[in-house]
């Protein structure tokens, strides 16, 4: 009887729509409540503090967003160390699209949120734009079921992976605030101590565990962003250890953490006009780089990059295939919210990018699942 019921729940959260789903409606909820009667308590959650320790966290919100997201960046620097060495990105070959097709998909939104907001106040939002959420734009790639072939969703998640790197790498150098000497030479000597692990061919996680919570402290009060520690601690994972660790962190990351980081980070107050939201060049670039600039970057370096024999087109795929999924991978949800939390200290302004990045994904889903369906029907 029991298995009877929890059935149809296992068959969900073990469908590649789950996530994205759930992240939707974690995200209306937080909507709904921070416009409504119990708005004030439930902004104030968030802001309650948590005095641990002076050099730590210290609301709930932080919490989130400094300890919480580390294993979700843990995940994120796994599967990447997975597809460089054994997956989709491990040769030159089967790299070479996505690669290139990603780098493209990061530099033409970033210019373009630039072309609006050069010489202003707001130009440090730049990296917005340049993130695609994988959960989401897989999840909505999976919708179209059998009607498109399964080398374009291999295709997008190597692109997304390589995306979410390019995304590491601009938190870890552009946004970062003053160094701390003293804790980052701290935080070398215990990745040397990581490394030296790896090299032992040391296999138990919890070798690994309890550095890695001593470099997430250093790296913490460094200056650089904390989360960068769950990628760095990634990269020392013996390869052996990867498919279970993977496979054991998906589901608390995916139904758990990202889903109290979308309720955290989209408690956002309307304003009373919300058409004056969007008149504003941070939400001009936001809306033109995730919605225009991804598809246009994805599939004109990809374009050029087949023109110039660099790479091929993924078997079964055609031209429109690779645009409707560059129109896809504009949702940029999770991490561009995540970096606009680090871009805009400001609330006014992180409120103002966040709408915009909630709109730009909300179209770019939109209109990338009904051009893919058309385009299968034609």
């Amino acid at each position: 009887m029991i298995r009877k019921f929890l059935s149809p729940i296992y068959q969900f959260l073990h469908d590649s729509r789950a996530v994205g789903s759930i992240l939707i409606l974690c995200t209306i909820v937080s909507l709904i409540l921070a416009n409504s009667p119990w708005q004030q308590a439930y902004i104030s959650f968030w802001d309650t503090s948590v005095h641990i320790g002076e050099h730590l966290p210290h609301t709930i919100l932080h919490w989130i967003n400094d300890g919480l997201m580390v294993p979700f960046f843990f995940l994120v620097g796994m599967e990447i160390k997975r597809e460089l060495t054994t997956g989709e990105l491990s040769s030159i070959k089967k790299s070479m699209l996505p690669v290139l097709a990603a780098i493209g998909g990061m530099a033409c939104p970033a210019i373009i949120f630039l072309v609006f907001n050069i010489n202003t106040p707001y130009s440090h939002g730049w990296g917005i734009p340049m993130a695609t959420d994988i959960a989401f734009s897989l999840g909505v790639l999976s919708l179209l079921g059998r009607r498109v072939p399964l080398t374009l969703k291999i295709f997008l998640t190597a692109l997304a992976i390589i995306d979410d790197l390019g995304a590491i790498l601009t938190i870890a150098v552009f946004y970062t605030a003053s160094l701390h000497t003293g804790y980052l030479l701290t935080a070398a000597g215990i990745m040397l101590l990581l490394i030296v692990l790896n090299l032992c061919k040391v296999q138990k996680p919890v070798f690994y565990l309890i550095p890695g919570l001593i470099l997430w402290y250093c790296i913490y009060n460094s200056g650089i962003h904390a989360t960068i520690a769950g990628v760095l601690l990634a990269g020392c994972i013996p390869l052996t250890r990867l498919p279970p660790l993977i496979s054991r962190l998906h589901d608390p990351v995916n139904f758990f953490i990202m889903p109290v980081f979308a309720l955290s980070n989209t408690a956002i107050i309307f304003p009373p006009d919300m058409l004056n939201a969007f008149n504003n060049t941070i939400s001009y670039g936001i809306l033109a780089g995730l919605v225009i600039g991804k598809p246009l970057g994805i599939f004109g370096f990809s374009y050029i990059a087949t023109k110039l024999k660099l790479a091929a087109l993924p078997a079964q795929t055609n031209w429109s295939q690779l645009l409707g999924v560059g129109i896809i991978a504009g949702i940029g949800f999770t991490m561009s919210i995540f970096i606009s939390t680090l871009a805009y200290p400001e609330p006014a302004r992180q409120i103002t990018a966040k709408i915009a990045v909630i709109a730009a994904s909300l179209l770019s889903g939109l209109i990338g699942y009904f051009y893919l369906v058309i385009k299968k029907q034609q």
